[in-house]
């Protein structure tokens, strides 16, 4: 990671953004990170070799403001860039809501696509590498995660597609992590418990298995040892893959369940407070 003296993570506040940050700066000495995340506040003091900038990067205005933020502090070369900002949907689709669509496609799949367009322009020829945290569910979508997992095969197919398009001085990789222990389940499930699906990885083996691929420029990253493996038995055997996805089908039942019960306990409750009013 030598030649990456000046490093964009963005997600950095947490979870497997701020474990990649910390296995950069454990590996290179010389390089320093622009830690982007919406409460800059939230991430802790690294020192100097860390800079904390706040932004929402589901905005044209929040990935520009990122880009000229960089552009200053790193004297105008970004060497890499961690596009790893993103949230999850754990629901069952089945409402109308334009605007909850939207948001978790400006940030998980809009703002990164546009992130590659500014990246191709700040480069301006010059060498540079854009890591994309697409995630296991861009390969293979389950229930509970239908909006989720429509922004990781849009962004899935986005890179496959650029690839042919990119000039030889901009390098992209992706990176395919499977649940991980982190804030995401909490975030995707309103705070509500949730079961992961299997299997489970802590962030802190991905940042390291993230970091070493980019280190050796492999275009696709597999941090968890099991997902090929286990990816190519499903295909190999349909039944097994059935099987998969009727767990996460009773984990997603067991989840609205919880909802339902909880919203006739509110009610039940509202009627409570009305007859002792009375």
């Amino acid at each position: 990671m030598e030649n990456h003296k000046n490093v964009v993570v963005t997600g950095a506040s947490s979870g497997i953004g701020k474990s990649i940050m910390e296995e950069l700066l454990a590996q290179n000495r010389d390089c320093r990170v622009l830690a982007a995340c919406r409460r800059a506040e939230m991430i802790a003091d690294y020192g100097e070799r860390v800079i904390p900038f706040s932004c929402d990067l589901s905005t044209k205005e929040g990935v520009d403001a990122l880009f000229a933020k960089a552009e200053e502090v790193f004297d105008g070369h970004i060497d890499l860039f961690f596009c790893n900002a993103g949230a999850p949907y754990y629901e069952r689709f089945d409402y109308e809501d334009w605007d909850r669509i939207s948001h978790i496609f400006d940030l998980n799949t809009v703002g990164h696509i546009y992130t590659y367009s500014k990246y191709l322009h700040h480069l301006d020829g010059r060498e540079g590498r854009l890591v994309y945290t697409i995630s296991a569910m861009g390969e293979m979508a389950l229930p509970g995660y239908a909006l989720y997992a429509a922004t990781k095969f849009a962004m899935k197919g986005f890179q496959q597609a650029i690839r042919d398009e990119t000039p030889k001085n901009l390098q992209i990789s992706c990176i395919y992590p499977v649940s991980t222990k982190t804030n995401f389940f909490n975030v995707g499930g309103g705070g509500r418990k949730m079961e992961p699906p299997f299997p489970v990885q802590a962030p802190e083996a991905v940042g390291k298995a993230v970091v070493k691929g980019v280190e050796k420029l492999k275009k696709h990253i597999y941090p968890c040892p099991v997902y090929l493996p286990s990816k190519l038995l499903m295909s190999a055997v349909p039944p097994v893959k059935k099987l998969y996805v009727m767990a996460q089908q009773g984990k997603l039942r067991r989840f609205v369940k919880r909802i339902e019960e909880e919203k006739r306990g509110v009610v039940e409750n509202i009627k409570l407070e009305h007859e002792i009013r009375k």
